[in-house]
């Protein structure tokens, strides 16, 4: 089994977890840009950040077999404070990367105005830059969340089609599905999707565009929930080509809009700027 996680923050997890996943059969992913659970102060804090994510973590990832890749932005929960929305004027010079694939994640998080304004903002810098983008759905109002978020889509210069609306479940994937768009979906441990229930959507409504992901983070998460779908297909009666299309194929041509995937994973380098990852040598 083959797996593509299109959505996971590795720089919040160990390498024990690059193992692991590895093991499971992972051999890419996708690293949203996210808010890091306190808040940033300045738009110094993202550079940093957005460095770390076009260097370091591919570095990480390489050592373990593993094709990294990345979406930047300002996300929503932090597009409401005055002290990083100048971000949005830098990330420009970082969308033009090799290794960055979409512009994300944004979206809503409370549905405020300062939301509003990043969201179709970064809309309009995902069509500039040729990129897809990463849609993060809200926690909260979900379904009234999502509407929203079509809204300001349609109103946008970016095609819906080039679109992946994230964090669905079974409330909103009818109207996530009539807008167009790819449909994403995080497992976890207690929150959002568990398998079982992923399986009954993937019966209701098809494999077509849609995307299995862990988001795995600083929370309580599972960065092998993507393979534990796969199994859950398995044992409903899917076929290996079902589970090969939701885990590896969908996300491949979804993030493959950027032109710039590359699943070949180059020979890991024995240091990043002049860093390992061991502790003490070998």
């Amino acid at each position: 089994m083959r797996i593509f996680d299109p959505h996971i923050h590795m720089t919040s997890r160990t390498t024990d977890d690059y193992r692991a996943m590895y093991a499971a059969g992972v051999r890419a992913l996708v690293e949203p840009s996210f808010w890091l659970g306190q808040p940033r102060t300045s738009p110094a804090s993202f550079h940093d950040y957005f460095d770390a994510l076009l260097g370091w973590e591919p570095f990480r990832a390489a050592q373990y077999g593993i094709a990294h890749h990345c979406t930047l932005a300002l996300n929503p929960k932090e597009a409401n404070d005055p002290r990083c929305v100048p971000v949005l004027d830098d990330l420009p010079r970082y969308l033009v990367k090799d290794s960055v694939v979409a512009v994300g994640e944004i979206g809503y998080d409370s549905m405020t105005p300062a939301e509003d304004h990043a969201l179709a903002a970064q809309l309009q810098l995902a069509a500039d830059h040729g990129l897809p983008a990463l849609v993060h759905t809200p926690h909260r109002d979900k379904l009234a969340g999502l509407r929203r978020t079509i809204d300001v889509v349609r109103e946008s210069a970016l095609d819906p089609e080039r679109v992946l609306l994230d964090h669905l479940n079974e409330t909103t994937v009818k109207e996530a599905a009539g807008s167009g768009g790819w449909l994403g979906f995080s497992i976890y441990p207690d929150t959002k999707m568990d398998e079982d229930r992923m399986v009954a959507v993937l019966k209701a409504h098809g494999t077509d565009k849609v995307l299995v992901n862990s988001a795995a983070d600083w929370g309580r998460s599972d960065p092998l929930k993507t393979r534990k779908v796969g199994d859950a297909m398995l044992a409903a009666g899917f076929g290996e080509d079902d589970v090969d299309k939701v885990l590896w194929r969908n996300p491949v041509a979804f993030y493959g809009l950027s032109g710039r995937l590359q699943l070949d994973v180059p020979p890991p380098a024995d240091l990043h700027e002049g860093n390992s990852i061991m502790r003490g040598g070998e």
